[in-house]
C-alpha cells in the first residue's frame, strides 16, 4: 500500500475525528496538530513494518452554516 486516506471532520462535541477509508482505523483529538500525531501513531500500530503506507493523506472537511 503506497498511501492511506483519512476523512477528518469536526466532532459535534468539539475537537476532530479521523476515519481511514478502507481500513479499520479511527482516531480523535482536540486540535489538528494533536490529531496528526494520533493518526500517525494509529497507522504505526495498525500495520506491520513491511506493509506500512508511505503516505498518510488527511482530507479535512469543514462545515459552515450561513444564515439566509
Amino acid at each position: 500500500m503506497s498511501e492511506i486516506l483519512f476523512l477528518v471532520e469536526q466532532a459535534p462535541e468539539g475537537g476532530y475525528t479521523a476515519r481511514a477509508l478502507g481500513e479499520s482505523i479511527f482516531s480523535e483529538a482536540d486540535t489538528l496538530p494533536e490529531l496528526r500525531k494520533m493518526v500517525q501513531d494509529a497507522v504505526h500500530c495498525h500495520f506491520d513494518e513491511g506493509d506500512m503506507p508511505k503516505v498518510i493523506r488527511l482530507h479535512i472537511v469543514q462545515e459552515e452554516i450561513l444564515a439566509a
